[in-house]
Order: structure tokens, then C-alpha cells, then sequence
């Protein structure tokens, strides 16, 4: 059993608990230096662990030794692993973005980030149902404080509505899993997929309760229609280290989807097999469309970049739902392109309104910026890579989810959508482009010019997007990996659970 599986959690609390101390939390860049150093320690640790589940395939973590089912476990495997990097990796070039000034601006940015760090990765890390319930709240309790970092009226509307409503999911979590654990007797992933696998026809009904439930708070988490009004204006009233942070977040919800309504949901599930997928596929297509209209109808560019949130959660859902190996494999490349992105472009924002004065990030016309060609030259990347033009990630990602599907119905109707949205999003971007760089008032440049740790950590984010293509035959057998490690539900049940796998079943 390897330790390294418990870093990604237990680091950022210890460093949380270190930077609260009197000698670092008292001097600034002492908090600054502990974060960092921490934040890049732990993304190479990821790569670690990342590199040893490539060799070993499937592991777990029995905290204290005890055993599943009854333990709690924290499972490693290519999908979760992957997703570890990403957030280290987003974190550090928000961590780094946010030591240039605004994490002055509230008394315990640094130890939040940290918190809200361990809940995301915790939740990518865990293997029962309950503890990824913790993770969530831990994470949620810490993007409470962060979201009204700074301080200001729209943080704190936007703060209320997004407490109440994640305060409501998780009520509704914890009623699913009570039903769930009523009966089947467990919450273990792994154990659950076992019982489900031969349950009772009597209590079908009540386990197809729980999990249509289940799917109702993932929904919430990862914002799709008609459970996405929160996120634009969440988004958008977030300090620019956070929103950039935040951009993972919905992905976690698309994560959970994909946990459960494969592994426990999924094909061996007999009756229950495919829970619903088709509710799911519909939302999905309706969820891209409506962000992509969003972007359209954007005033301001930081709503913009919420709403491009919402398109690239709305295609993930729609490959969830599908439910094939190609899907699968073009979902985990897809994450990790749309979050590096949207994360680029919230920081990006920032730089952006800092520059034009009174006018902001608004599209209208405003003060010209004082760094036009580093800037423009940093949108044009990121506006062509989220909008899935070639030669960046965004094209590859495309190229991927069109070529998973397999019907020729979803082909139609999928091809039809993610084609039109992506017109659409070009369309939004070339508008805001034009106005924040072309539409000029005045002969003078605005604010003051970006600091080298902002430029750093956008130029950090956005040089993943031509990585992704250089390295995209690697990369893209890596997500095939993942997919098929995850729909191998009997490996990982004889994995975690050898026993009950030998004797047919969990007693």
C-alpha cells in the first residue's frame, strides 16, 4: 500500500495549518513563498503518483488499515490520477497569479486555497460515496470563503444564492445516500457495484430512487440546465485567482457522473444499467446551446468566460451519457483542455479590465490597454483554442468528441450542436476581441501594466494548449487508458474487494 496516495489530501492541509502559523501568516510574502513551494511540490508529487499507477495499474489507500468495505479508501487510478494533476497544476498558476497582490486583500486566502486544493483533489481520490460527500463540503465550506474574498456587494449576492443552493444539494446528497445505503448496506463504490449487480427485483425501485436523486445533485455541482443559473454569476464575481480555481470545480460534478454511472451504474448493473443516461444526453445537448447563446449575449467578458464554462460542461455531459470507451477517452482530454483554458481566460480578464479604466471588462468602448500586443497576443491563443480551431487543443478535443459517437442519430444531433456552438463562440469571441483591443476612447493608455507573476501564470496555463497538441498521441492513449480502467468494473472489484469478488458477492 503506498503513501503517496494520501499526498495530494494531506499536503495542502498541513500547509494550510503551517501558513496560519504566527511566523509565515504574519509576513506576506512568507505565505506567498509556502504556498507556491507547496502548490508545485504538490504537482510533482501527482506526477509521481501519476507515473506509478502507470505502472501498477489500480491501487488504494486503507486509512488507519482498515479494510473495504468497511475502511475509508482513497482509490488511484489513470482518470483520477489525471485529474490530480490537472487541479495541482491550475492551482499553482492561480496560487502564483493571485501572490502578485490580491491575496493581500483578505487575511486567509492562502489557507482556504489550501483547503479548497484538498477537498477537489479528495474528491477525485475518494472510493465511497460518503467521504466523497465530505470532500464536497470541504471544498464548498472553503469556496465560500474565497468567493467573497475582497469583500463587495456583488461577491456577497453572488456568495448568498450559491450557499443556499449548494446548501440544498448537499441536503439532497445526504438523502440519496441514505436511501442508497438503506439498501444496499454499504456505500463503498467498488461493493456497491456489487450489490447492484445482483440486487432483488423488490428493491430496484428504491435504489433506482437513490441514484435518480444522485443524478440530481451532480447535475447541480456541474451546472447543467436547467441547474446552471448559478454559476455565471458566481463566476464572474469571483477574485481572478479563484474564478480561475473554480473553473475545475463543475468538473467534479462531471467527474461524479462519470464515477457512478459507470462503475456502479453501468453495465453490470442490469436493470439500473444506463440510469438516466437519456435524461442526461438531452440536458447535455440543451446545456451547450444555452452557453453558447450565453456568450452571445454577454455584456461583460467575465460572464463570457462563464458561460464558455457552461458549453465545455455541457459536451462533457453529453459524452457521460453515451457511455463508450471513445467518449470516455475524449472526456478526460477535453477536461483538462477546457479547464486550463477558462482558467487562462479568467486571469486574463482581469489584466484585461485592470488596463481599460472605468469601462472594465464590459464590452463596450473603453480606455486603450497598456500592454496591447502581450495581451491580445494572449487572448488570440486562448480565444482560438477554446473555440476549437487548429492548431491548438481545442481542435483535437473537437476532433475527439465527434469521432465517439456512434449512432448515426446522436452523430446528427451531437455533430449538429457542438458544430453550431462552436460558430457561435467564435462569433462571441471575435466580438469581445474587437471591442477590448479595437473599440478605443481616448489616446491614452489605461492601468497599470500587468506584474511578471500575472503574465506568468496566464502564459503558464496557455502554453498547455499547444503542449496538448504536441504530446497528443501520449496523451490521447493515456485517456484511452483511463476509459478502459474504468469501465473494467470487475478489476477494480477484485482489486479492492478480492474476497467478496472470489465468494460472488458481499455478505
Amino acid at each position: 500500500m503506498s503513501h503517496l496516495i494520501i499526498a495530494p489530501v494531506l499536503l495542502p492541509i498541513l500547509t494550510a495549518i503551517l501558513i496560519m502559523l504566527p511566523p509565515v501568516h504574519s509576513v506576506p510574502n512568507r505565505r506567498r513563498l509556502v504556498s507556491i513551494v507547496s502548490m508545485a511540490l504538490q504537482f510533482v508529487l501527482a506526477l509521481v503518483l501519476l507515473w506509478q499507477t502507470q505502472q501498477q495499474g489500480l491501487t488504494f489507500y486503507a486509512l488507519g488499515d482498515w479494510q473495504p468495505p468497511f475502511g475509508i479508501i482513497l482509490v488511484a487510478d489513470t482518470l483520477s490520477v489525471v485529474l490530480v494533476c490537472l487541479t495541482s497544476f491550475l492551482a499553482l498558476a492561480a496560487i502564483c497569479y493571485g501572490s502578485a497582490g490580491e491575496d493581500v486583500r483578505g487575511s486567509f486566502f492562502h489557507p482556504l486555497f489550501q483547503f479548497q486544493v484538498m477537498g477537489i483533489n479528495g474528491a477525485f481520490l475518494t472510493g465511497d460515496l460518503f467521504n466523497l460527500f465530505v470532500f464536497f463540503e470541504v471544498l464548498l465550506i472553503a469556496s465560500y470563503g474565497l468567493l467573497i474574498h475582497a469583500g463587495g456587494k456583488n461577491k456577497t449576492k453572488a456568495a448568498v444564492h450559491y450557499v443556499i443552493l449548494n446548501l440544498t444539494g448537499s441536503a439532497v446528497f445526504l438523502f440519496s445516500l441514505a436511501i442508497l445505503y438503506g439498501s444496499l448496506g454499504t456505500l463503498n463504490i467498488a461493493d456497491m457495484a456489487l450489490r447492484v449487480a445482483s440486487l432483488p427485483a423488490e428493491d430496484l425501485l428504491l435504489v433506482q430512487a437513490g441514484g435518480s436523486l444522485l443524478l440530481i445533485v451532480f447535475a447541480l455541482k456541474a451546472a447543467i440546465l436547467p441547474l446552471q443559473f448559478w454559476l455565471p454569476a458566481t463566476y464572474s464575481a469571483a477574485s481572478p485567482p479563484v474564478a480561475a480555481l473554480f473553473a475545475v470545480m463543475t468538473k467534479i460534478g462531471v467527474y461524479a457522473l462519470l464515477r457512478v454511472y459507470t462503475t456502479i451504474f453501468g453495465e453490470t448493473a442490469g436493470p439500473l444499467s444506463g440510469l438516466g443516461m437519456n435524461w442526461l444526453w438531452a440536458f447535455g445537448l440543451a446545456t451547450i446551446l444555452l452557453g453558447a447563446i450565453g456568450v452571445l449575449g454577454s455584456q461583460d467578458f467575465r460572464k463570457l468566460v462563464a458561460n464558455l464554462v457552461i458549453v465545455s460542461v455541457g459536451t462533457l455531459v453529453c459524452l457521460v451519457a453515451m457511455q463508450n470507451t471513445a467518449a470516455t477517452a475524449a472526456v478526460l482530454y477535453y477536461t483538462v483542455h477546457s479547464t486550463l483554458v477558462t482558467g487562462a481566460l479568467f486571469l486574463l480578464a482581469d489584466l484585461i479590465a485592470t488596463q481599460r479604466g472605468k469601462a472594465g471588462d464590459r464590452l463596450v468602448s473603453g480606455r486603450r490597454v497598456a500592454q496591447p500586443v502581450l495581451l491580445g497576443t494572449l487572448f488570440f491563443v486562448a480565444a482560438l483554442s477554446v473555440a476549437g480551431l487548429p492548431p491548438l487543443s481545442g481542435f483535437i478535443g473537437k476532433l475527439m468528441i465527434l469521432q465517439s459517437v456512434v449512432s448515426t442519430e446522436q452523430q446528427l444531433l451531437l455533430w449538429s450542436v457542438v458544430l453550431l456552438s462552436s460558430l457561435m463562440v467564435l462569433i462571441g469571441l471575435a466580438r469581445a476581441g474587437s471591442t477590448l483591443f479595437w473599440r478605443v476612447s481616448g489616446s491614452e493608455a489605461g492601468g497599470d501594466k500587468a506584474a511578471p507573476l500575472q503574465i506568468f501564470a496566464v502564459s503558464l496555463l496557455l502554453v498547455a494548449s499547444p503542449a496538448l497538441v504536441v504530446f497528443a498521441g501520449p496523451l490521447t492513449e493515456l485517456s484511452v487508458a483511463a476509459a478502459v480502467s474504468l469501465e473494467d468494473v470487475q478489476q477494480a472489484i477484485s482489486i479492492i474487494l478480492p474476497q467478496a469478488e472470489l465468494s460472488g458477492g458481499a455478505k
